[in-house]
């Protein structure tokens, strides 16, 4: 058995890339939350128009409280927007809002990455729990039981990391749809496109940062596997 973890510092990549993903989000969306578009439509009205144009119609688009908290629940078939979205005007706020409505385009056209993650959704929510505590119970019990408990919950990881791999093309194809429903019904101009993007893009890190930070763990334990059936 392992008495300290020898491969901690497999976990120093992710960490550092995610706190770095999340400083060029809040650059990119203080930065042009602060810019108004051209047409002056808020996020609201962008999303509305999108969901409009598609026929979408009945998928109804709220207000939400928080900062970024930004989403598309298919259940109940709604955008929540956050308030700073909500009622502004700003590239960014049209930008982040039309990339929900883009989840929206997804869910209509049977989009599937988007349906292979919903399904995911329950168990992947159940996985992020489990495998920790798993882990942890193998250190406690120690001996035979540690390797039964890590090669569990690497079994369970193994659907986070998949999870994580199938969420990177929703979210970029969300805002490819974005950028181009934004353009197609005038609500931005070609040279606010590239402020749009660069929010876009920055939050798409932040997704990246996500699949290379749990690569890294299921890596860390696979070394932690192997290294106590060699003790």
């Amino acid at each position: 058995m392992l008495i300290l973890d020898h491969y901690w510092w497999l976990i120093i990549p992710g960490l550092i890339l995610g706190f770095y993903a999340q400083i060029k989000l809040s650059a990119a969306y203080k930065k042009y939350s602060q810019v108004n578009s051209e047409q002056g439509v808020s996020g609201a009205s962008a999303a509305r128009a999108i969901l409009d144009q598609a026929g979408l119609r009945e998928v109804a688009v709220a207000e939400i409280g928080g900062h970024l908290t930004d989403h598309y629940d298919p259940m109940k078939r709604a955008l929540f927007l956050s308030s700073d979205n909500f009622h502004g005007s700003s590239l960014a706020a049209i930008g982040v809002s039309a990339h929900e409505a883009g989840h929206a385009l997804q869910h209509q056209a049977a989009y599937a990455p988007l349906k292979l993650r919903m399904a995911m959704v329950p168990v992947t929510n159940f996985a992020s729990q489990a495998w920790l505590w798993i882990s942890v119970l193998g250190f406690i019990l120690g001996g035979g039981f540690f390797v039964k408990c890590i090669s569990i919950a690497i079994a369970i990881f193994c659907v986070i990391t998949f999870f994580q791999i199938v969420t990177l093309p929703v979210e970029f194809d969300a805002s490819r749809r974005a950028k181009e429903q934004l353009l197609r019904l005038g609500m931005i101009s070609n040279r606010e496109r590239a402020g749009v993007s660069k929010v876009l893009n920055a939050a798409a890190m932040t997704y990246v940062a996500a699949l290379v930070s749990s690569v890294m763990t299921l890596v860390h334990l696979l070394l932690l596997a192997r290294g106590s059936d060699r003790d």
